[in-house]
């Protein structure tokens, strides 16, 4: 989520250039449509009329190529940096949708409220949290030049000078440079409202420094305004970002903090419906969670999705040993092909269910690709047993695929080591070392980690990072004696006897 690390690249075909190249034609001309808006309600350059502006057009002309160039810029930017990132037509649109909807902000402030509200750090604020923070510093410099352009093209910054239009932009190339490289670990909306104040320091500094060079009248409102800047920015930013959360179906930290929240509806269906799960839910999600921040990955990332890895036993909670209660096992009565069929599905109706519901895919991801293609023993061997002839050990396999990620990879060894370890009587930190050996080579004699980029050397500091938490959660416990309590009232009312005698004699 937060970093653009190397990994595979995924060809691209003409039908993928064409999509990306109209996506880029269609966003010029919505910008160049919101220029011309801005020229009808805001007055054209120059003192000319409105009319006498489209009359030629040169000049706007001149403006849709500048986009065209600056577009141009950002398609190659991402091209060589996060080529990936620039296949899905909707991350493309969702860069163009911040700029235009900062664009039509900024303009709409500096209209009818004041110039120096207007917030110039809103584009790096969602590239921060919605990407990361090295592309929120690319895509803050091309708004500002847009918005450097659109100002100077425009009667925007009404009655000032060239040289404070180019403070303007200074200011919002500062600021948005803040926002990228201070704010990035801010997570609570209180303490980013703080942040604002650090984010309006420069616009302070680029409305002082003109007023000093020509030694005009000093306007403390303008200050204030410009002081107000950053925390409006910060608020506009907080209001917009679950829209394009929900837009474009992006992970970040605020929303995956309310995925993990005991309250949301289907932690609470889970711990209605199936306790279990819900517990090796937890206990998976600690361990993933150490280890993510153990090999450099995202933690509150692997967390959440160690919450939601199994939630597909939500269809049929009851199959799965963990919510049985009774000793009622309903395999009993099931052919081992059947089980295994029913066991397996928990994957990809936990992958239906979050797409169903418009769940970050990421969380999708992990459901299907947690068990990879690992054969279903218990059953498989089950099923030997019916049979004299030859059982096809596919019919018992998860259909994967294999993990795609290094927190994928995290979940299918911390899912398989906490219940291996779950049913050890000897929980030694020599037992569970070994079992939590075992299983991770069986992944990988097995290829589970063959279509992720995750290391030997990761691997072993997810063993050791398993080991130690598996130890602390199962660690052995004081045998405490058996002692009767009954009698006890007894002594304490005799105790509160003698007090009240105690207290009679002192008298």
């Amino acid at each position: 989520m937060k970093n653009i690390s190397s990994k595979k690249l995924d060809k691209w075909s003409k039908k993928d250039y064409v999509n990306v190249a109209l996506i880029y034609i269609a966003n010029v001309i919505v910008l160049s449509l919101i220029y011309a808006i801005i020229i009808v309600i805001n007055g054209s350059p120059n003192g000319s009329t409105v009319t006498e502006y489209f009359l030629r057009p040169a000049e706007f002309f001149n403006f849709i190529m500048l986009l065209a160039i600056i577009s141009a810029v950002v398609f190659i930017y991402f091209y060589f940096e996060d080529r990936n990132f620039l296949k899905q037509p909707s991350n493309s649109e969702m860069l163009f949708l911040m700029i235009d909807v900062s664009v039509v902000i900024c303009f709409l402030v500096g209209k009818y409220i004041d110039i120096y509200l207007r917030p110039l750090p809103l584009v790096a604020l969602l590239t921060l949290f919605l990407i990361n923070g090295r592309t929120a510093v690319f895509m803050n410099t091309i708004f500002c030049v847009i918005m450097f352009v659109t100002d100077g093209v425009s009667n925007q910054v009404n009655n000032f000078t060239n040289y404070t239009s180019f403070f303007f932009f200074v200011a919002g190339l500062s600021s948005g440079a803040i926002a990228s490289y201070f704010m990035d670990t801010v997570y609570s909306r209180l303490r980013l409202l703080c942040m604002g104040l650090l984010l309006s320091l420069p616009s302070v500094v680029c409305i002082v420094l003109p007023v000093l060079y020509s030694q005009s009248a000093f306007n403390w409102l303008n200050v204030l305004t410009g002081a107000l800047s950053g925390p409006f920015a910060v608020a506009a930013f907080i209001i917009i970002l679950p829209i394009f959360e929900f837009l474009f179906k992006k992970v970040t930290y605020f929303r995956l903090s309310e995925l993990t929240e005991h309250k949301y509806k289907f932690i609470k269906k889970m711990m209605a419906q199936a306790p279990g799960t819900f517990n090796h839910s937890i206990v998976v999600s600690n361990i993933a969670e150490a280890c993510a921040t153990a090999i450099g990955e995202d933690a509150l990332l692997a967390r959440t999705c160690a919450y939601y890895h199994d939630i597909g036993k939500l269809r049929r909670p009851e199959f799965f040993t963990e919510n049985q209660t009774d000793s009622i096992n309903p395999h009993d009565d099931l052919t081992p092909e059947l089980s295994a069929n029913i066991i397996k599905s928990h994957a990809t109706d936990g992958y239906n269910l979050i797409m169903k519901n418009r769940l970050p895919k990421e969380l999708a991801e992990v459901c299907v690709q947690h068990h990879g293609t690992m054969p279903i023993i218990y059953f498989y061997n089950k099923a030997k047993k019916f049979t004299d002839g030859e059982v096809p050990i596919q019919q018992y396999c998860y259909v994967g695929p294999k993990p795609q990620t290094k927190i994928a990879a995290i979940i299918m060894v911390a899912d398989g080591c906490e219940a291996a370890a779950r049913t050890l009587k000897d929980r030694s930190r020599e037992n569970v070392y070994k079992v939590v050996k075992k299983i991770i080579n069986e992944r990988m004699q097995l290829g589970q980690f063959d279509e992720c980029e995750i290391t030997l050397k990761e691997i072993n500091i997810i063993i050791h990072t398993i080991v130690n938490n598996l130890t602390g959660v199962y660690h052995e416990r004081i045998k405490y004696p058996k002692v009767s309590l009954e009698g006890l009232e007894l002594e304490t009312e005799k105790l509160e006897e003698n007090k009240i005698v105690d207290k009679k004699e002192e008298k």
